[in-house]
């Protein structure tokens, strides 16, 4: 796992960023809980972001799950907001923006 977390800079029209690299074997619902974790600076045991309030976990993973034959099934990104954040997947990696 590797994760970017860029501050919020104060004079700069952007906000926080947090970049998290996904393991190949690791679930990309898995991901975007560690990853909203990380940008509201939490514990991914203890966050008060319920993921399934946004978005159905399972149909997520789905989307991104190898073949029977071991290709990759989407090469595509799903977009959605958690509260005041943006969550961007792809098959490596969550984007959480603020």
């Amino acid at each position: 796992m590797n994760e970017r977390t860029t501050p919020n800079t104060p004079g700069c029209g952007f906000g926080q960023r947090v970049q998290y690299d996904r393991d190949d074997n690791e679930p990309p619902s898995i991901a975007v809980a560690t990853a909203l974790a990380t940008y509201h600076g939490e514990d991914v045991t203890d966050s008060s972001i319920r993921l399934y309030d946004y978005i159905d976990p399972e149909a997520l993973d789905s989307l991104f799950v190898r073949t029977y034959r071991g290709g990759d099934r989407s090469t595509g990104t799903v977009v959605f907001d958690v509260d005041d954040v943006t969550v961007t997947v792809t098959p490596d990696q969550v984007e959480v923006t603020g």
